[in-house]
């Protein structure tokens, strides 16, 4: 878990904890130990330290999930697919909204389930739209470039076309799966990715999909990518 600062927040966020690729299975003490995906053990020891007076209140605190977070029961087998519902819904217990894309690997059970599950209140899943959360402007995009016979990818020019239509509407953060790569520093990421998002100069990106030893770059146009691949990272007010 990282901490970090932000110029501003709406008057109604006290932070905003952003978790990306939380690919594996931990003992779940709300379910007597039973293993459960990470997420859910994360989202729940995030509410106990909210409750604490470690982090701010989660009915002040929104998440924003980047993509990724399924794992088999062993958490053996490396690029598993499959229902990420249990993840969102943790969340969504106990955090005042929660907003994200999908990865490569999330589904969201049977046809049908998915749309109904996302008319639940407080959880979003963006793939090309910009909602504001409590005046916070969040668009996203969710998926990878890749071949669109496989799973949760899209051809090139279709994913940057969704990118570039979400940019538009100006939203002070982008949430992505696959992210930009940071030219001279060795961190990996898409070029194309970055070619689009880079003339947006106010904009915060946050990504994951490529572990970023360093979580926060500043591109050459002044335009700020957040890696959270395997990390939760805590935003708050500047000075609070």
């Amino acid at each position: 878990m990282l901490c970090g600062q932000v110029d501003a927040l709406p008057a109604d966020l006290d932070a905003v904890i952003a978790l990306s690729d939380l690919q594996g299975m931990a003992p779940h003490a709300v379910k007597g130990g039973a293993a459960a995906l990470l997420g859910e053990v994360v989202a729940d020891e995030l509410a106990i330290m909210c409750k604490a007076g470690n982090l701010p209140p989660a009915n002040r605190t929104g998440i924003i999930l980047a993509g990724d977070l399924f794992s088999n029961d062993t958490a053996d087998e490396r690029g598993a697919s499959g229902d990420v519902r249990s993840v969102w819904t943790a969340f969504a217990r106990y955090f005042r909204w929660v907003v994200g894309v999908a990865g490569n690997h999330d589904t969201f059970g049977g046809t049908g389930e998915r749309e109904r599950f996302f008319r639940q209140p407080r959880q979003k899943l963006l793939d090309g739209e910009v909602v504001a959360q409590d005046g916070l402007s969040v668009g996203g995009v969710s998926y990878i470039i890749g071949r669109p016979d496989k799973l949760n990818r899209r051809e090139q020019s279709a994913q940057l076309e969704r990118i570039e239509e979400v940019l538009l509407q100006e939203p002070q953060v982008l949430v992505l799966h696959e992210g930009p790569d940071a030219p001279g520093t060795g961190l990996r990421g898409n070029a194309i990715i970055r070619e689009a998002v880079e003339p947006w100069s106010r904009l915060l990106v946050i990504c994951g999909h490529c572990h970023w030893d360093v979580p926060l770059v500043t591109l050459a146009s002044g335009t700020q990518v957040l890696n959270v691949d395997a990390r939760a990272v805590i935003l708050r007010r500047a000075g609070a």
